[in-house]
């Protein structure tokens, strides 16, 4: 476990070289909004999804220089989902890593703006690389890009959150379906969208970008489900936050639904599938395989 941590160490800075060159000079009159955007995007993070991002693509090809503005692009969108979810409106927490929440720092309207900027500097990433490709790299870039928008919007990210915001209403109680929804949209789609972009972008066939979104949707489904056991049964110390959170404020999760065994059942479940159908791909799994079961098996 400790050589896999250094592992990821190394390609988070990997990541965090490759995205951190998309960002805007903090100048202009509109230049609060630009630091603001850049505190936010800066605050740390384990850069997951351009981590998985790229080690999709080197499943199929090692010239990895058009991937980079993607794995950018997606770390924007998640960066501003963030930004939005720690709103007072939404979730209301003050802290983000260690740190105050980007409205915290600079107040609500700077903030929304600061999610609006990134979601917007994701797009206009992408699209100046695809302005600059052509024949093949072009017809890959155009797909990936709609991938992006697809799983970042209403029938992905965004539609998850609306469900779960529904669901948290005085009364309401989630069934297992309504949960696997949210957690499919909120956590699965960008997972989905990381791998499959990667694959399309490194010229994976129909049938494995299939593959690869089906594996993220596993992925993002099992990470959760374990989410919901840590917070029974995992101790703050561990997780750096209270526990029995979920209970306290009346959430529905898998663990209310149907029960600690049959929660950790279903984790094991999905792992085992995501495992097998990723054993099914090109190329050299190894760090893809300890990714998946290090998020899948955290105790943190």
């Amino acid at each position: 476990m400790e050589r896999f941590e250094e592992e990821l160490q190394a390609r988070a800075e990997q990541a965090e070289e490759v995205i951190l060159a998309y960002l805007p000079p903090v100048e202009g009159r509109q230049k609060v909004i630009c630091e603001a955007m850049g505190y936010s995007f800066r605050s740390g993070g384990k850069r997951l999804r351009p981590i998985m991002m790229r080690e999709a693509f080197l499943l199929f090809d090692k010239e990895e220089k058009n991937v980079h503005p993607f794995m950018a692009a997606l770390e924007m969108i998640h960066t501003y989902s963030l930004i939005h979810d720690d709103l007072p409106e939404m979730d209301n927490d003050d802290l983000r890593r260690g740190l105050p929440t980007c409205h915290v720092k600079y107040g609500q309207a700077m903030a929304v703006l600061a999610g609006d900027g990134l979601l917007n500097l994701a797009f206009e990433t992408v699209t100046e690389a695809l302005s600059q490709w052509e024949n093949e790299t072009l017809i890959r870039g155009a797909k990936a890009a709609s991938i992006l928008a697809k799983r970042a919007g209403y029938r992905g990210m965004i539609g998850g959150q609306v469900v779960d915001i529904l669901a948290e209403e005085p009364g309401h109680v989630s069934d297992e379906e309504e949960l696997t929804f949210i957690h499919a949209n909120k956590t699965s789609a960008l997972l989905q969208a990381a791998l499959t972009i990667g694959g399309v972008m490194g010229g994976a066939n129909e049938e494995q970008v299939e593959k690869l979104s089906h594996i993220g949707y596993l992925v993002g489904l099992a990470f959760q489900i374990r989410d919901d056991i840590l917070d029974v049964t995992g101790s703050q110390e561990e997780l750096g936050k209270p526990i029995g959170s979920d209970e306290r404020n009346e959430k529905s999760t898998y663990v209310s639904l149907v029960g600690l065994e049959a929660a950790g059942e279903k984790v094991r479940s999905l792992s085992k599938q995501a495992m097998e159908e990723l054993e099914q791909l090109p190329g050299d799994k190894t760090f893809l395989q300890a990714l998946f079961a290090y998020l899948i098996e955290r105790r943190k």
